[in-house]
């Protein structure tokens, strides 16, 4: 059985099965166990589809921060050592929880950061939590990207608005190679 959890109800589908009833699909609200399970294991994703089962960790265990996969959140306080000290490239992703761009290149840029492994640390800088980088690396649009290489902003680098997986990783390649990295 498949559950798709939020902080107020359980739906339940057996399969991944598309359910084909006049009724609406049927919401119950979580139990207070239930509740109590959730928050002790928020870190942990599970869906199970076709007798598979895929389990991902994803906590850092040096931070408080959640990570998922190779993109980590940072704010200001961490931004010079991460970014700016980094001995590897560095691309940072400016973004809005309220952007709808920002959530559609989202797992593009995830897919890539797994991909790019040590060659590349993508990183991404909340707009609204963060309005002195926003100030100092003028960023007015959403999803902002910006590459470093040691300590310094990568002439050319900047790309603003959605962008596919495809044209994403292009644009990487290209500047991993203009910085000789590739």
């Amino acid at each position: 059985m498949d559950c798709i959890v939020s902080s107020s109800t359980v739906l339940i589908r057996s399969h991944l099965t598309p359910i084909r009833s006049a009724s609406s699909v049927s919401a119950k609200p979580l139990s207070s166990a239930q509740v109590a399970s959730f928050a002790a294991n928020r870190h942990i994703l599970s869906f199970k589809s076709d007798l598979k089962r895929i389990r991902t960790l994803s906590t850092n265990a040096s931070s408080s921060t959640i990570r998922c996969g190779g993109i980590k959140e940072i704010g200001e306080s961490e931004f010079t050592s991460t970014v700016l000290e980094s001995d590897r490239p560095v691309l940072v992703n400016f973004v809005a929880t309220w952007c709808g761009p920002c959530k559609l290149v989202y797992p593009a840029t995830e897919a890539l950061s797994q991909e790019y492994g040590d060659r590349l640390t993508i990183v991404k800088i909340d707009h609204d939590a963060n309005p002195n980088l926003i100030a100092e690396y003028k960023v007015y649009g959403l999803p902002h990207f910006i590459l470093f290489k040691d300590g310094k902003e990568v002439a050319g680098s900047r790309r603003e608005g959605a962008i596919t997986k495809a044209k994403l990783k292009e644009y990487i390649d290209g500047l991993l190679t203009s910085i000789s990295v590739a």
